[in-house]
């Protein structure tokens, strides 16, 4: 949306200089200034009977007349010209048209941090949102196959509409392109589905424990399989995330081995994906590669959604939902639950890119931390000591994990740019 607010504006102020020298001179030559009194300004312009001369025209007169006094001052007029070219409507028929008006700079330049805060906010907010929803929808409607699909097709659904209207504007794939995202979006729609499979079978505090080990899976693909030398600092601040993670499934109440085993395959998945991204890069903004691997990833989940749910859910599953809570809430539960999915991912993604990696890294942890919370306060999870004690110490070691990376990653940026 920005974007395209951008594009619009500069084109305003294009098409306004435009006007500016295309203006034809009759109007200039049929009336003679050599006998009338002039009086200079301060702004740049000509008194002439009381009225004052538009820089424009005294720009045409001066390149006209001295060629090379347009080499002396050009810079300063040209910079005078283009922001009243910007505003050409009001102008055109102002005595006052000569200021060069500056526009009102507008909140998000004036506040970045409170836009920034913002973005965190929203991202935390509708991250919560959707894990609670989620799991709700799981404890009357027990099908991760189908739900995955109905996360993916919201957010297709969302990103057509997006396109429809111009925000933001569609680009153009080619078989190229086509075949570096097809790997990332099989990975993602693996990952999507198996974390959904967890949320159903377990705790949601449970899952999102599991899943701080996808730092762990990460590092070691990036050592064994990218051939990328990994820091020993880097493998012993993942030690408190693999002992946490082991002190919490020993003691969770809600531990089966089908929600355990499909966190792990999730993590497994989005570490995959992260590999094959880096292999994907394309000068695609992130808005319009998010979108096509979405739906990519819709038509990777639809068949074994059908295959593996499909029979229980004609025969009973859409029945026994309806019946439980109503077909109003149940098709309206699905609808948001799609679109809080994809608006986090979204904000997570516009999140990113406005802040350092090291702030969103952090930022990532608080967020599971928040989660974590929120959904042992909602459902009323009973968790062990032992449990919680291990909860803290992943997250911690995923704090610091993230703090040793982004330390890492700044520090080649820095050593490319120097």
């Amino acid at each position: 949306m920005a974007s395209a607010g951008t594009l619009s504006g500069a084109g305003g102020g294009i098409s306004g200089l435009l006007r500016l020298r295309q203006r034809p001179a009759p109007a200039v030559a049929s009336f003679s200034t050599s006998r009338l009194p002039s009086y200079p300004v301060s702004d740049g312009g000509n008194l002439i009977c009381g009225r004052q001369l538009r820089p424009a025209l005294l720009l045409e007169r001066a390149v006209a007349a001295s060629p090379a006094a347009r080499l002396g001052a050009g810079r300063r007029d040209l910079v005078r010209l283009v922001p009243a070219a910007a505003s050409s409507s009001p102008a055109e028929g102002s005595d006052s048209a000569g200021e060069a008006k500056v526009g009102p700079v507008g909140f998000a330049a004036k506040y970045p941090a409170l836009v920034t805060g913002f973005f965190f906010f929203m991202w935390y907010f509708l991250n919560v949102i959707f894990n609670i929803l989620n799991k709700k929808i799981y404890n009357y409607f027990p099908y991760p196959y189908f739900v995955s699909v109905i996360h993916l097709f919201v957010g297709v659904v969302y990103c057509l509409v997006s396109w429809a209207v111009g925000l933001p504007k569609r680009a153009p794939i080619d078989s190229n392109i086509l075949k570096l995202l097809v790997p990332v979006a099989v990975c993602h729609a693996l990952g999507h589905v198996t974390s959904n499979v967890s949320f159903a079978a377990v705790a949601v505090s449970f899952t999102h424990t599991i899943k701080a080990l996808e730092p762990f899976f990460n590092a070691a693909a990036s050592q064994f399989i990218l051939g990328q030398q990994i820091p020993l600092t880097l493998w012993l601040s993942l030690a408190p995330v693999v002992l946490g993670v082991s002190m919490a499934s020993l003691t969770e109440l809600s531990f089966n081995w089908v929600g355990f085993i499909s966190a792990m395959i999730s993590n497994i998945s989005f570490t995959y994906r992260s590999i094959y991204s880096k292999k994907a890069m394309t000068d695609m903004d992130s808005t319009n590669v998010y979108a096509y691997i979405s739906i990519i990833a819709l038509f990777v989940c639809i068949p074994p959604a059908i295959l593996i749910e499909g029979p229980q859910l004609m025969q009973f599953g859409f029945k026994d939902a309806i019946a439980k809570v109503g077909l109003q809430k149940f098709v309206t539960d699905l609808f948001w639950v799609g679109m809080f999915y994809h608006l986090y991912n979204q904000l997570a993604t516009n999140t990113l890119e406005r802040v350092a990696p090291l702030t969103h890294a952090v930022g990532n942890v608080l967020k599971r931390v928040f989660v974590i919370g929120f959904s042992i306060i909602i459902f009323g999870n009973k968790i062990s000591t032992q449990t919680g004690i291990g909860t803290c110490i992943a997250i911690a070691g995923v704090a610091i994990y993230s703090y040793i990376k982004a330390q890492m990653e700044e520090e080649k940026r820095k050593a490319k740019t120097a």
